[in-house]
């Protein structure tokens, strides 16, 4: 049951409970509501969230700016635009409690001064580490592996802002043979459940390599890769930090197909890729849930700390996605 919302119903909340169907938001947002460990997350923010003073207008509860706050990850929503779909959704405002009779929806103000807050105390990092410390305790985390990758964000190019300039803190790289304007997210993750435990934002044309000593938590025994991290084990501050891990990298793509499958040697080399490449799938699975399932594809603010840290905050929700249907069924036995 959502505590903030209110105990008594209106009738027009009476009318909509007996509708029939249920839309995907709904489906989505009683998911969530399970799966969030709410009163964690909360411990986690309220010793840096406003207190009731005896001047000025009492804050708006951290419960439901959080609430809020995860709506707009969901669902790719600018500031503004998350306070209109509430107005406009029941559903929306049932899962943050608010009956339009007593109590108004928070404004886009407040909500970017509550995103300012978790930015400026780290917040969105801590919230992982939180969620994370949630699914070790429930035995969907491991430590002995890692995956490591890396994606292209788009950045807005547009030059209608104060400035008349691109955001000066992203650029462009080269996929392929299409430029991309931007940033990128380099995440590591669990290599038995693909969750993620670590991520970095850095400028599009920082390569992956870079940010691989940042990825590790420092238990792992082994590391997964892709071939743009070949090399690795060269680097000083892998050597300096990491210097017991085994790094398993991708070979090029062009020697593996230069193998000669009818060669014993080559054909088991073209095997272990293969066992060593099915490893690797599972760090796109995060990818994909923060683009397709949340339709975050661009970002949406300037400046790397702030794009990261809502990347962060995505991660930490992509986590709880992928391990729904585990967590609301339960232990097994």
């Amino acid at each position: 049951m959502n505590p903030t919302a209110p105990t008594q119903i209106s009738f027009a909340q009476a009318e909509y409970d007996k509708k029939k169907k249920r839309t995907r938001r709904e489906v989505l947002l009683e998911k969530m509501e399970q799966v969030v460990p709410w009163s964690r997350l909360m411990e986690v923010i309220e010793p840096y969230y406003p207190k009731s003073g005896k001047r000025g207008r009492p804050p708006i509860g951290l419960e439901r700016m959080l609430r809020m706050y995860f709506v707009q990850q969901w669902y790719g929503l600018a500031d503004e635009a998350v306070e209109d779909a509430v107005y406009d959704s029941v559903a929306l405002r049932n899962f943050m409690g608010i009956d339009l009779s007593r109590t108004s929806v928070p404004d886009a103000t407040t909500l970017m001064g509550f995103r300012h807050l978790l930015e400026a105390h780290d917040l969105p990092k801590a919230i992982l580490v939180e969620v994370n410390v949630m699914l070790m305790e429930r035995g969907l985390l491991m430590t002995q592996g890692t995956l490591v990758d890396a994606t292209l964000i788009a950045a807005p190019s547009s030059t209608k802002n104060k400035e008349h300039a691109r955001d000066p803190e992203m650029h462009q790289a080269k996929k392929g043979n299409q430029w991309h304007f931007g940033m990128k997210a380099h995440i590591g993750a669990d290599a038995e459940s693909g969750l993620v435990h670590t991520v970095t934002g850095t400028a599009a044309n920082e390569h992956d390599i870079t940010q691989a000593h940042a990825l590790l938590h420092g238990e792992e025994a082994v590391v997964f890769a892709d071939s743009g991290y070949r090399g690795i084990t060269k680097r000083q501050e892998i050597q300096a930090q990491h210097p017991g891990v085994d790094w398993q990298v991708a070979m090029m793509p062009g020697k593996r197909r230069a193998l000669k499958k009818s060669k014993t040697v080559d054909a088991l080399i073209d095997k272990l890729e293969k066992i060593k490449a099915s490893i690797r799938a599972k760090v796109e699975h995060p990818f994909r849930v923060i683009k397709c399932q949340f339709g975050y594809r661009k970002t949406r603010y300037r400046g790397l700390v702030k794009n990261t840290a809502q990347l962060t905050t995505l991660f930490a929700l992509s986590n709880l996605w992928m391990v729904r249907k585990r967590i609301i069924q339960g232990p097994a036995g």
